[in-house]
């Protein structure tokens, strides 16, 4: 069983940035691949971004590429999405995932708004 909490969602103004933590516990972090979903208010669940399990390999969605950089640090069983040049249409509810396999978690989320 992996337990994944997310955090550092909030109000952001248009341009501005954010960085989101997802902290595992409950199994050996470094062995799963990872990935950042999100779900904006009335649409369906998207994918964002993820990162292979030792962080080597990293992979965005077009609607971020250049402007999110996705880490991870498994000493600290956390992985991180900077957030720059927010838009409201990055306005969702933001999931951790972690996949190993056939097993797979979902964090509960966390609120990102983008918003004057």
């Amino acid at each position: 069983q992996v337990q994944l909490v997310e955090s550092g969602g909030g109000l952001v103004q248009p341009g501005g940035s954010l960085r989101l933590a997802c902290v595992a516990s409950g199994s050996i972090f470094s062995r799963f691949g990872m990935r950042w979903f999100r779900q904006p208010p009335g649409k369906q669940r998207e994918w964002v971004a993820g990162i292979s399990s030792s962080g080597g390999t990293t992979t965005y969605a077009a609607s971020v590429k250049g402007r999110f950089t996705l880490s991870r640090d498994n000493a600290k069983n956390t992985m991180y999405l900077q957030m720059n040049s927010l838009k409201p249409e990055d306005a969702a509810v933001y999931y951790c995932y972690a996949i190993r396999g056939r097993e797979e978690y979902w964090g509960q989320g966390t609120q990102v708004t983008v918003s004057s």
